[in-house]
């Protein structure tokens, strides 16, 4: 990745939320972790905008509100039996989080080469941002609606902004796709990354990039980058 230095901020709020601990989805039950993972957090910014030229790297996210719990029960099918039954889902309700980001060129498709524009994404993150996002906002599972409002990162008050730490432990961090491998041991691979011993100073979490964590390849992927060629499956800024 190449860093296009630029930083953005805004705020994701919601009735729910479901940042799922993976241990907890053997049998159909799942239980959140108490903040947003790094993916999550990607993905709901992939909501707001997102193109194949860059990738988003989360910097912060800071807890507004109360880390509370709810129960829910949810029909699904058995993960075992394949039959419907009704599973206990553990969300967390009345979030609030602020996030401070930025975007890098992603060195994987170099044929996106004349399409790295701080300034086009830049503004079009702006203003998707302003406007609500271009698709559904889902914090953590779809039925988890969220909404997404500029901010101005470290303004307003936080519920944690007066406890020096909240320990989280070790959470599962991310995926590193093929697509956007860092280094050789990650190319053509699908690899999950896990962080270790994570820490909430004053509301406030700084994520380590997906190459500090602790990797897991999972499986090798072939053809795994998908590329994009002029006017057969992109557009040049001329042509929109």
């Amino acid at each position: 990745m190449s860093e296009a230095t630029k930083h953005f901020a805004c705020e994701f709020y919601g009735d729910y939320a479901l940042f799922s601990e993976p241990l907890t989805r053997v049998g159909g039950e799942k239980f959140t972790y108490d903040v947003p993972t790094y993916e999550a957090i990607k993905g709901m910014l992939k909501s707001v905008y997102w193109k194949p030229t860059f990738e988003y790297v989360i910097d912060k996210v800071r807890v507004m509100n109360e880390i509370r719990t709810q129960n829910i029960g949810t029909k699904g099918l058995s993960y075992n039996e394949g039959i419907k039954s009704i599973f206990n889902h553990t969300k967390l309700c009345d979030v609030r989080y602020q996030v401070l980001f930025h975007i890098e060129w992603n060195l994987n498709h170099p044929e996106l080469e004349t399409d790295r524009s701080l300034t086009k994404h830049g503004t079009i993150i702006e203003r998707c941002i302003d406007k609500g996002g271009r698709q559904d906002v889902f914090l953590g599972t779809r039925d988890c609606m969220g909404y997404v409002v500029p901010a101005v990162f470290g303004m307003g008050k936080g519920f944690y902004d007066e406890v020096p730490e909240y320990y989280i432990g070790n959470m599962y961090h991310s995926i590193t796709y093929p697509d956007t491998a860092f280094d050789d041991a990650t190319k053509d691979m699908l690899t999950v990354n896990f962080a270790r011993d994570v820490v909430m100073k004053n509301g406030v979490i700084t994520f380590l990039r997906p190459e500090e964590c602790a990797h897991k390849p999972v499986r090798e992927v072939k053809n795994g980058i998908k590329t994009y060629e002029d006017r057969k499956n992109i557009d040049t800024n001329e042509e929109i």
